[in-house]
């Protein structure tokens, strides 16, 4: 489900908790909202807000660490493969069809990650196979280095090859949620009740109605923007591109 769908579900579960509480009110019997009562209620309802923003805090923190790593991750591939290109270019003019299968790479791994956005360069067009890291990687081994400085660009060519693999692999197994689901189904029904005893005892107005509606809307907002990060290649808060793109525009020829 969309992080917009489930924000709308945890208004509606909030909210309505309030509103439940509300309703309450009216059926429970004065003794059962005595000050004795209401003090055993809040220290609860306390306990609970306190368990629901550490929770909510590890979520948070979560959802922003692996955020922040896959951005990194994209900027660190997007780097070394233009390193990358550099060395093969310092080779010699044989590494030419290597070049330009790292060049397919990085324009496939464009459209594979960001197909809304269309990067496919001009000279490569049209139906050609998915260019493969076993196939760059062979290629590299394949050169044969007259020298001492070819002996170390391919070495190194072949380190770096290596390190944006794993780095490729590393962004591709983020793609999935960080955010255990178990963990926001139990905050939200914290959240619930705690919206619930709001309700029990608030007056039944048009401005606390307000409030709570308000309130309400805030945490929804708040577990949209931890979803919206928890899906770091999709959505209103998606990693930019733009550092694959750069890279892809400076593999020359």
């Amino acid at each position: 489900m969309s992080p917009t769908g489930v924000a709308l579900i945890v208004f509606a579960c909030v909210f309505g908790g309030a509103l439940l509480g509300m309703f309450l009110r009216s059926l429970t019997p004065e003794h059962h909202l005595s000050q004795g009562s209401q003090d055993v209620i809040k220290l609860g309802m306390g306990l609970i807000a306190t368990m629901a923003a550490l929770v909510l805090g590890l979520v948070i923190a979560t959802a922003n660490s692996s955020y922040d790593s896959q951005n990194q991750a994209v900027k660190q591939s997007a780097a070394k493969a233009l390193l990358l290109d550099r060395m093969l270019a310092s080779y010699g003019p044989e590494t030419k069809e290597t070049r330009d299968l790292l060049r397919r790479m990085v324009a496939y791994r464009l459209d594979e990650i960001w197909p809304e956005e269309r990067s496919q360069p001009a000279g490569l067009e049209g139906p050609q196979p998915a260019p493969t890291a076993q196939d760059f990687m062979t290629r590299v081994l394949q050169l044969s280095p007259q020298n001492d400085a070819q002996r170390w660009l391919q070495s190194q060519a072949l380190q770096t090859a290596s390190d944006v693999m794993e780095t490729r692999w590393f962004a591709l197994g983020g793609r999935g949620s960080s955010v255990p689901v178990p963990f926001l189904v139990v905050v939200v029904f914290w959240l619930t009740i705690i919206f619930g005893s709001f309700g029990l005892f608030a007056p039944r107005n048009g401005t606390v109605v307000a409030v709570l509606l308000l309130c309400a809307l805030s945490v929804a907002g708040s577990i949209f923007l931890i979803l919206e990060m928890d899906q770091p290649y999709r959505g209103l808060m998606k990693i930019s591109s733009a550092p694959l793109r750069y890279t892809l525009s400076q593999l020359g020829p």
